[in-house]
């Protein structure tokens, strides 16, 4: 190792705190709380454990759990392992599951207790996975005792493991640290992968952004299979702060929380704010003390801005994708609009701004990657390059040139360029539904209901929706002689798709084509969003 060099990796963080910080509080989870030094103790037990289990160098283990403490360790102690990450959303269908650790070809899974059905519906489907760890969690319900053959207990498998620190893993910091599943343009998953290199540099980012430090306090809303927390899995332990951990997302819950734990920080898509702002007794409520809410996946409304600045709640806008480890822009607030009218401050706040500081370049570029004119009018691709961006998809060379060409990451979202530099996104890409902060494939959907034995034809959009930002709508045009109901085409996509992912509403109508006929799906998100200046909707 050069004297003047050392690999980039999110392990050292953790390694600091826990020697700077021994005795301040890592983790808090219904009530038990966790030091620094008890905190990378137990890391260093799964490291040990997972290397006892002979995982190779940059092995797979994959994560099947809800916001608890083993899922902030596995961050650390995965890696530290010599391993890679691979943190899989709870929200999937079993079917998704097993092609994720298929594809990734994880040898280990550790699971929630509450996550075991999955994995019971899955046996047989996963060849290459050699051991589960099942974690024990109280609060994951009912349990009929049934375990995945030669499966071990969590805190039994930490127990039996040393607790002595490993020796160091990472010798080259673009390995990977992990791999993110996203929906992409296509119904199959694809695995971004991150780097140690790239993780380290967003978790600074958000350290600096969110104003992190070892007195904040930062409760886990948003899931931290999501880009892995946005980085604040291991931004949290960089600056030494404190991790509130939270089984399921309660609007109640989450207020609880943020007055007794002293909460500074959180994350999520609009939804969350929304919940609170939508509690019975919103109105009347103030925390004690300012919070600052990151919010992405659709701009903040006035009205919600207003709800939250009454709560004392600061709202802060971002914009990312599991290709740019989470955030890659924020609405950085200007002084002179908090001097605007409500109205005309949102309008700014709701931009998905500028690049964060480490990130490198955020451009909107047309056809030819020239940027657009500053005119807040040109319609270009939102297009990025530097620190931030992916490694690529793993195993799949063709999506990650395709994604990769004229050398930047191409986003698929469109947007324009202001003239103060910053960045609004004015449509989706077109096969893309993002619901409640959730990818949602429209061809993957209309891969389901295609697969029906009385559909001729679908086609899926997304329209505008009050609660989840926007959901997925399903034009259905039945074969000659069948006759359908809306409830009947819904319950057989819930019957084959995760449930997010399913149609909120079906409209049965021949689809409109182009005279090569090619569906005119534009067409249809038009009607679904007339009236809406942008197809980005937020709260």
């Amino acid at each position: 190792m050069a004297v003047n060099r050392v690999p980039m990796t999110p392990l050292t963080f953790l390694q600091r705190s826990a020697r700077v910080f021994p005795e301040r509080i890592a983790t808090v989870y219904e009530g038990k709380r966790v030091p620094y030094r008890t905190f990378y103790e137990r890391v260093c037990r799964m490291a040990q454990g997972l290397r006892g289990l002979h995982l190779p160098r940059q092995g797979r283990v994959a994560v099947l759990a809800p916001n608890v403490p083993m899922v902030l360790e596995a961050h650390f102690g995965v890696p530290l392992a010599g391993g890679v990450l691979v943190a899989i959303n709870t929200r999937l269908s079993a079917h998704d599951v097993s092609y994720i650790i298929n594809h990734s070809g994880s040898e280990v899974l550790l699971v929630d207790r509450g996550m075991l059905g999955m994995v019971r519906e899955m046996a047989g489907e996963m060849p290459g996975l050699r051991r589960v760890i099942v974690c024990d969690d109280p609060l994951a319900g009912a349990d009929d005792g049934w375990r995945p053959t030669e499966a071990l207990d969590y805190e039994e498998f930490l127990a039996g493991a040393s607790a002595e620190e490993p020796e160091f893993p990472v010798r080259d910091e673009d390995d990977l640290i992990s791999l993110n599943y996203t929906s992409g343009t296509t119904g199959k998953p694809k695995g971004v992968m991150f780097t140690h290199r790239g993780a380290y540099l967003n978790a600074l980012s958000d350290c600096l952004q969110n104003g992190l430090t070892g007195r904040s306090v930062y409760l886990w809303t948003l899931p931290m299979f999501h880009c892995n927390g946005w980085c604040f899995t291991w931004a949290v332990p960089a600056s030494g702060a404190t991790s509130v951990c939270m089984r399921t997302v309660e609007p109640r819950q989450i207020r609880e929380l943020i007055e007794s734990e002293g909460v500074t920080n959180f994350c999520g898509a609009p939804i969350v704010l929304n919940m609170l702002a939508t509690l019975p007794d919103a109105e009347q409520f103030r925390f004690a003390n300012r919070v600052r809410a990151s919010t992405g996946g659709a701009p903040p409304s006035p009205t919600l801005l207003a709800a939250m600045d009454r709560m004392n709640v600061e709202a802060i806008h971002l914009y990312g994708l599991t290709e740019t480890y989470g955030p890659i822009t924020l609405c950085e607030v200007q002084d002179d609009w908090l001097k605007l009218p409500l109205e005309d401050y949102a309008r700014q706040v709701a931009r998905q701004g500028v690049a964060h500081p480490l990130a490198g370049e955020v451009m909107v570029l047309d056809g030819e990657h020239n940027p657009v004119p500053a005119d807040a009018q040109s319609m270009g691709e939102v297009c990025v390059r530097g620190n931030i961006v992916m490694k690529g998809y793993y195993n799949d060379e063709a999506a990650t040139e395709e994604a990769f060409r004229g050398g930047w990451f191409h986003t698929g979202d469109l947007g324009v360029l202001h003239p103060d530099g910053y960045i609004e996104l004015k449509d989706r890409a077109k096969d893309i539904i993002i619901s409640g902060g959730e990818n949602i494939s429209t061809i993957e959907v209309e891969n389901t209901l295609a697969a029906h034995p009385d559909i001729a034809e679908a086609a899926v959009v997304s329209r505008p929706d009050e609660q989840w930002g926007e959901v997925p709508v399903a034009f259905v045009l039945p074969k000659d002689g069948k006759v359908l109901s809306e409830q009947e085409v819904i319950a057989f996509c819930r019957d084959n798709l995760a449930h997010f992912k399913c149609p909120k509403a079906v409209v049965f109508e021949a689809l409109p084509r182009t005279s090569t006929g090619k569906v005119q799906k534009f067409a249809l998100r038009e009607r679904m969003w007339e009236g809406h200046a942008s197809r980005v909707k937020g709260h």
